[in-house]
């Protein structure tokens, strides 16, 4: 396989996972970086899970991926905010 082929089909439905410490604007800050790589995203799907003792928060927003590139660039604004721990 090269490098430009993928194991996704797009477009496909994409969970992303966004780990960072528990804090009051963390959700609209994740929010708000993944709508402006979707902007068909709805905010009202958003799960949420936090850690057992509630320092961290698991973030995940499900959206329409319709490229490879559109994936890499939302993967790339979400790991380099500094509110974000983890992206998976």
């Amino acid at each position: 396989m090269s490098e430009t082929e993928s194991l996704l089909e797009f477009p496909c439905d994409f969970p992303i996972k966004v780990m960072g410490e528990a804090r009051d604007d963390f959700v609209a800050a994740i929010v708000m970086v993944v709508k402006a790589h979707a902007p068909e995203f709805d905010a009202a799907s958003v799960e949420l899970r936090a850690s057992g003792k509630g320092n961290y928060l698991a973030v995940t927003c499900t959206i329409r991926a319709t490229s490879r590139e559109r994936l890499d660039n939302l993967y790339r604004d979400l790991s380099s905010h500094p509110y974000v721990k983890i992206v998976l």
